[in-house]
């Protein structure tokens, strides 16, 4: 019988290496739902928010629900009421801020309750196939919750409470000449093949693509562009406005950008980031530029022996998030055909906030092109 698709993603890692990672993505979680004070759990209701306690139950409930109920909702919880509470797929985006939540000390004790089966699954030596591939979808749902509480917390101007370091994105390094690299009929083997570990279902399954000859930028559009865009490209103090970064403002004749809770000085060297795909596409327009797709930039992500930089941010491309040819869902359906709406696009890379496990040239993000809190830029095309 032919094993199921998600039971082809080996190779597996080791449970020590799961136990470690889980540990470490556990406790980041808690290190930023620990330092809020009292009061900053109570935020707007926004599309692009979540009540925080909401999305940390969300999180131990999602571990639970697929490493120990199997996915199934008649395998009871481990907290009464969890599945009503933060099975996102049946609780509406609204209803999270209505919701009669457990405390927080209610939540901290499932999650050590969780994780304790957790540790003892992983020590017996007996864990299945089955078993490894969901420790790791509930582990990489973690490392993706974690950097969403990165952009959530930038937008509500909270501390970011992990210690800065060499990988996030305030650091000031100058950049060098940017400059285009051309490529000559592109063959790329886009996707993910069985038997090389996990990968998420949108990937499935490697195919080779042809990318006509493309001249694509070696670095990332920076402040110093982006503002050159507004200052000369914009006709009206409103239109200005309008196409600013996320976290942009004005002071007299300088410029700042907001990082969490600090307004600096904008690095005119750094890449520009928190620019949504509609605003690359008008800075495009007016330099006679296009966004590449997301066969180019695969095309880039996978290239040696030419110089170019990562931004440490997502780029957006200009093709929509689509399934591959012969997609099927692996067994959290929502979590990639929902968004094959056309409507979403695709972006590759990975940011300062992402997990390493995650920074993958296989791996496709997907937002709708409106979106610009999470942390992401964008590069060019030449026509």
């Amino acid at each position: 019988m032919t094993k199921p698709d998600y039971l082809q993603y080996a190779p597996w890692p080791s449970p020590d290496s799961l136990l470690s990672r889980l540990d470490q993505s556990l406790g980041l979680t808690q290190t930023i739902i620990n330092a809020l004070i009292p009061g900053q759990e109570k935020v707007p209701q926004l599309p692009g928010l979540n009540p925080p306690y909401w999305e940390y139950g969300h999180l131990i409930w999602f571990h639970e629900f697929w490493v120990h109920r199997h996915g199934k909702p008649s395998n009871p919880s481990f907290l009464e009421q969890a599945d009503a509470l933060f099975n996102s797929s049946v609780i509406a985006h609204a209803d999270r801020w209505r919701a009669d939540l457990p405390t927080l000390d209610v939540l901290t004790d499932y999650a050590f309750d969780v994780m304790r089966r957790t540790t003892t699954l992983l020590q017996s030596g007996s864990m299945s196939e089955e078993q490894a591939y969901f420790v790791q979808l509930a582990l990489f749902h973690q490392d993706m919750h974690n950097e969403a509480f990165a952009y959530m917390w930038q937008f509500l101007g909270y501390p970011w409470p992990v210690e800065t370091g060499p990988d996030l994105p305030c650091d000031r390094k100058s950049a060098q000449q940017s400059g285009y690299i051309d490529f000559s009929h592109a063959r790329l083997q886009l996707g993910s093949a069985p038997h090389t570990g996990f990968m998420f279902d949108n990937e499935k399954w490697q195919h080779e693509v042809l990318a006509p000859s493309f001249s694509i930028a070696s670095h990332a559009v920076s402040n110093a562009e982006y503002l050159e865009f507004l200052l000369l490209g914009c006709s009206a103090t409103e239109e200005r406005a309008a196409l600013q970064p996320a976290y942009w403002r004005p002071v007299g004749d300088q410029w700042f950008e907001k990082f969490f809770d600090q307004w600096l000085e904008i690095d005119l060297d750094a890449p520009v980031r928190h620019i949504s795909a509609h605003k690359a596409e008008c800075y495009c327009s007016w330099r006679g530029l296009r966004l590449p797709t997301e066969h180019e930039l695969s095309v880039l992500l996978a290239s040696s022996g030419v110089a170019w930089t990562h931004p440490k941010l997502w780029e957006w491309t200009s093709s929509s998030f689509l399934p591959f040819e012969g997609f099927s869902p692996d067994p959290y359906h929502d979590y990639s055909a929902p968004w094959f709406d056309g409507k979403h696009r695709v972006l590759k890379g990975w940011s300062a906030f992402t997990a390493s496990d995650l920074r993958r040239a296989q791996y496709r993000n997907f937002y709708l092109p409106s979106r610009q809190d999470f942390f992401c830029g964008f590069r060019t095309c030449l026509t």
